[in-house]
């Protein structure tokens, strides 16, 4: 006999794995329920609405995969140390990359989740800018390869989807980087 309840994080972190796989497609209350071996009532004790769920999908990616990463980068004293340490944190292949890429499809048809979108692509955006002011770099320049930096990251993690990630990945995402970003 199923259990009636799982925690809310049960419910979030397998809604997650399964947005990353399948989009929005791989939210069924009812497989969702099967796998976690519990009555779809438990799903609607944590969350109205699929649309609920959702966006609690949405703030642990941002927790997750932004404000995370910030808050460990900025333990670091220099805006250089900073830097190498956002590369080794953003560029490492994990788990449910595909997040982002399922979201953005979604978004075409939510419009309020494209505007979240966009304010997590300028918050990322901002803060390599930040940094490399911190580096030296003038407003103008920062602003430039900030930009260029994030669609570098977006691009890299494309092209590494299906492959397996080299031991060495910092070094080679280095010398990429470095035609455009000194560090």
């Amino acid at each position: 006999m199923p259990k009636i309840i799982a925690k809310k994080q049960d419910w979030v972190n397998l809604g997650f794995k399964l947005f990353s796989e399948k989009g929005i497609s791989g939210i069924v209350i009812e497989k969702m329920a099967e796998k976690i071996k519990v009555n779809k009532s438990s799903f609607y004790w944590h969350f109205k609405t699929k649309n609920e769920f959702i966006q609690q999908l949405i703030e642990f990616w941002v927790n997750n995969e932004t404000e995370q990463i910030i808050r460990l980068t900025n333990n670091e004293k220099s805006a250089l140390q900073k830097f190498k340490t956002l590369i080794k944190l953003s560029y490492k292949k994990m788990p449910n990359q595909d997040f982002i890429f399922y979201l953005k499809r979604y978004a075409q048809k939510e419009k309020r989740i494209k505007s979240i979108i966009e304010k997590i692509d300028f918050q990322r955006i901002d803060y390599v800018k930040s940094l490399l002011q911190g580096m030296g770099y003038s407003e103008l320049d920062a602003n430039i390869k900030s930009s260029l930096f994030y669609k570098h990251l977006i691009g890299y993690h494309e092209m590494i989807r299906y492959e397996k990630q080299n031991v060495d990945y910092q070094e080679e995402v280095r010398k990429e980087l470095n035609q455009f970003i000194d560090y």
